[in-house]
């Protein structure tokens, strides 16, 4: 599974409204600037998030979007599911019954059914709120090395299992 372009920059126009007011419309073009992308780009992916009714819009003076729910209430499943359409690792398993005419005997596919169910599940487990509270210094292990305790240092790992493959992660172990 590979995010793509599309998906990163749905999550990231999120968390952009997700950071202002629930009463505030951001314009297309605030986005833009706040996260660096093209807006011809962005109209694109704006456009899917309303139709799905993830963001609500308004055009016009003191017009833009703002999220339909509290940041809370978003799971990374939710908005990268809508953008990528599956996140399954194989192609046998994008469809329900398996069409593959191996999947009766094939040895791997338990492997890669427990794989999408691992990152479906991680992916439903966090939130844009989860993503704002996060330390900025990017890998949410990172923040357990600032940590005096280790009970306080095991906390972000048990959040995020096996996320961290950081060199600074590696050398706590």
């Amino acid at each position: 599974m590979l995010i793509s372009t599309k998906g990163r920059y749905a999550v990231r126009v999120m968390l952009t409204l997700a950071t202002h007011d629930k009463n505030e419309y951001v314009t297309l073009d605030a986005i833009a600037k706040d996260q660096e992308i093209s807006e011809k780009y962005l109209e694109g992916i704006v456009a899917v998030l309303s139709k799905a009714g993830l963001v609500e819009g308004v055009r016009g003076k003191g017009g833009g979007y703002r999220l339909s729910r509290p940041a809370k209430d978003y799971t990374l499943f939710e908005i990268l599911s809508l953008c990528e359409g599956s996140l399954s690792p194989v192609s046998c398993l994008e469809c329900k019954p398996n069409p593959c005419a191996r999947a009766g005997i094939c040895k791997t596919l338990p492997v890669w059914e427990r794989l999408e169910k691992t990152i479906d599940d991680f992916l439903r487990g966090v939130t844009l709120q989860d993503i704002l509270s996060e330390d900025r210094s990017g890998c949410p292990c990172t923040s357990a090395q600032k940590e005096t305790t280790t009970e306080k240092q095991a906390e972000p790992q048990k959040k995020y299992p096996g996320a961290c493959s950081s060199p600074a992660k590696k050398a706590q172990n």
